[in-house]
């Protein structure tokens, strides 16, 4: 994710990101812009062709077009933000669980103590590679009580790993190290953890359907392709200017939305999984 000041203007004006859709859409802008200055030439220096500007039509058209991307990007910034809140769920709930292990168990049981920590910690990376292409074996700590090879023969990572933790759980019950209330309240913060990944598991692999998706590119490319016949003869060659920075901002739109529906990837504009895992990590250091 990148960090930024929003209150900086003229840094975020005048900088060029790596991430930024202009240099994603340069090559096509430049073709665009060459096709329109052939369609140009044409129309002014050949045909000259009479007939009525419909700029009118297009304006209309335009105004249509804006609706649909304004929806667009609108749902795919709420499954940004409902990942957003999943993830803070995540943050506190093993915060809860691991505050809550830390009193119950001795302090004398050092090994026990660090196994919970790794475990959820586990967990917790497990889950974010999850979400994207597969879990990374080095990221995964290793201890004794951890069986991190079974872990990783699993197809889902996370679940075997929860496995492991709830199995840990139990152990304290049948050491008499918690009471039946206790393991009801330490169920419940575990439960919780499955319900966070489950769903963002949803908003992952429930992508926009593929028509409406389909249907915004190709009104965006019939209503750019189509504007120099609007727009000509009102603007003669700026027509290359007005054409190629009306498709920046309507393909800008569309690339950002395809960016954040899905936002437990390592692009620019995703969730920042990776401090937040980072940041879950260090909690738990302190906390046992």
């Amino acid at each position: 994710m990148v960090n930024y000041n929003p209150k900086s203007w003229f840094s975020i004006i005048f900088q060029l990101h790596k991430y930024d859709t202009f240099r994603q859409l340069l090559p096509t802008m430049a073709v665009l812009a060459v096709l329109t200055l052939g369609f140009c030439y044409l129309e002014i220096e050949i045909l000259n062709l009479e007939y009525t500007s419909t700029i009118a039509v297009h304006s209309l058209i335009g105004f249509v077009l804006s609706l649909l991307l304004v929806f667009r990007t609108n749902t795919a910034y709420d499954r940004w933000w409902e990942g957003r809140k999943h993830w803070g769920a995540l943050v506190n709930n093993t915060r809860n669980l691991s505050i809550k292990l830390s009193q119950i168990i001795p302090e004398d049981q050092v090994e026990r103590r660090q196994l919970f920590r790794v475990l959820i910690t586990n967990y917790v990376f497990a889950m974010k590679e999850h979400l994207r292409i597969g879990v990374l074996e080095h990221e995964l700590e290793e201890i004794a009580g951890f069986d991190k090879k079974e872990v990783l023969s699993r197809d889902h990572v996370p679940n075997a790993i929860a496995q492991q933790l709830y199995a840990q759980i139990l152990l304290l019950k049948k050491d008499g190290l918690i009471s039946e209330e206790q393991q009801i309240v330490l169920d419940s913060e575990f439960r919780a953890l499955t319900d966070i990944i489950g769903s963002c598991e949803r908003i992952k692999k429930t992508p926009i359907p593929y028509s409406y998706s389909a249907f915004i590119k190709k009104f965006i490319f019939i209503y750019v392709m189509s504007l120099p016949f609007g727009v000509v003869r009102d603007f003669g060659y700026s027509t290359i200017f007005v054409v190629v920075f009306i498709f920046y901002v309507l393909a800008s739109l569309e690339l950002i939305a395809e960016e954040i529906e899905d936002p437990f990837g390592p692009d620019a504009n995703d969730l920042p999984t990776d401090t937040l895992s980072e940041t879950i990590k260090g909690n738990l250091k302190e906390l046992f």
